[in-house]
């Protein structure tokens, strides 16, 4: 792998904590995503399922974990299933873990290879009563692909018919939920190196140069520092172009007089960053531009103040909806009557700040957990208001990643050049 070693404790630390939910007699099977094809003998990148990374740390396909704490037999408490290398596979794929490799990574001390999981399986299975399973139960998710877990799920279901069934997701996600001070030290590399590539980005912007030479700069600055590069589908939008939400073609050229809005991040060790930035072309912001910048910046600030413990995003939302109403006001967008007869179901702020302030973050960028839940010291969220004028072209997001603490929160992002005067100085120097 390209980031530094994580360090077993954190993934051994995370198995006794989901072994404390656990009914008694319990077996916990977790899968790793296949490798997705493509067109013809082509296939996308491999990325991990985010919960055997999270209980392992292992980074490979056709990965198979079993936690059964009442197992009577020490070795089947803990089983890690690998596919097993030869000379064929190191010559066409390259290195694959090695037992020794596995056992320092995940901290789990039986591994086997493939050939052997249905045989320890049925041992393992025959002193259990139950059988956790993983599901991707995200409120977003809509795919219609089938994955390794699903086909799990169809095999065992059927193979093993008489067991009682449980949901590994509530589990795990509200476990995912709150931080190890480890995550945070990734997540805080992450944005570390997000904060390199703006930094580039600000020295090479000008008027003629393209959107998508601008992800180029990212990128490269992305894998120089030992990230597989975005951690999601990069957004550059020049323009109008940033009053498109999901703007994600990047091939227009920037012009001399327009912002230029960002919503980037880098992964490191699978852990994600997700930033957003709005920035003038020519390198200096026009005074109806700099307005409405400075209102986001404002309506942020004063988020990041109620991004506390005790809160849920809810009634968070609602709070920092008051607050753009009344910057929304001050820039003449809206009046007072408008906001006595909007629809409460979608308030007159909505025209122009359609979207949510926050959202959870860290193994995945939209982050498993209920948006009701309340927030407390460990969890990340990003802050990210903007408003959004078509008929002006001008589209403004500003978004930091947040760390909840005992007496407030901590921005990973606190490096991140954000005040319109600092990238005004970057850019012309």
């Amino acid at each position: 792998m390209r980031y530094e070693h994580i360090g077993k404790d954190l993934f051994i630390k995370n198995r006794e904590k989901l072994k404390a939910r656990l009914k008694p007699n319990s077996a916990v099977i977790v899968c790793s995503n296949d490798i997705m094809p493509t067109n013809a003998d082509g296939t996308m990148a491999f990325r991990q399922n985010s919960n055997m990374l999270y209980l392992s740390g292992i980074d490979q396909e056709e990965s198979t974990l079993i936690i059964a704490p009442d197992f009577p037999d020490d070795r089947f408490k803990e089983v890690l299933f690998l596919r097993e290398t030869n000379e064929h596979i190191a010559v066409w794929e390259g290195h694959k873990y090695t037992e020794e490799e596995a056992q320092e990574t995940s901290g789990v001390q039986t591994i086997l290879w493939n050939d052997k999981f249905e045989l320890t399986l049925k041992t393992i299975l025959a002193e259990c009563e139950h059988i956790y399973l993983y599901h991707n139960e995200h409120i977003r998710n809509s795919t219609e692909v089938e994955t390794r877990s699903d086909r799990f799920s169809k095999w065992i279901r059927s193979t093993y018919p008489n067991y009682e069934y449980e949901r590994l997701a509530p589990e795990i996600y509200d476990l995912r939920t709150v931080k190890e001070p480890r995550e945070i030290e990734l997540m805080q590399e992450a944005c570390n190196i997000t904060e390199k590539a703006f930094r580039r980005v600000l020295k090479f912007t000008k008027p003629g140069a393209w959107e998508y030479e601008v992800e180029a700069e990212f990128l490269h600055e992305f894998i120089r520092n030992k990230s597989k590069g975005f951690a999601y589908t990069p957004i550059i939008a020049g323009g109008g172009n940033a009053c498109v939400l999901h703007y994600i073609e990047n091939k227009a050229q920037l012009k001399d007089g327009d912002l230029m809005l960002l919503d980037v991040g880098a992964e490191y060790a699978n852990y994600n960053a997700d930033m957003t930035r709005t920035i003038p072309v020519n390198g200096r912001f026009t005074k109806r531009q700099r307005e409405v910048y400075d209102a986001v910046l404002r309506v942020k600030n004063e988020a990041n103040a109620i991004l506390t413990p005790g809160n849920s995003i809810p009634e968070y939302h609602k709070e920092v909806g008051k607050i753009m109403t009344s910057e929304l006001i001050g820039l003449g967008l809206l009046d007072q009557t408008d906001v006595k007869n909007e629809d409460p179901n979608w308030p007159a702020y909505k025209k122009y700040f359609m979207h949510g302030t926050s959202h959870h973050i860290g193994l995945d960028v939209h982050d498993v957990a209920s948006i009701y839940t309340e927030f407390k010291p460990g969890m990340v969220f990003t802050i990210e208001p903007g408003i959004y004028i078509p008929n002006e072209g001008i589209g403004i997001r500003l978004e930091d990643d947040i760390q909840i603490t005992e007496d407030g929160h901590f921005n990973l992002m606190r490096n991140i050049p954000i005040e319109a005067e600092e990238i005004e100085e970057i850019m012309n120097s």
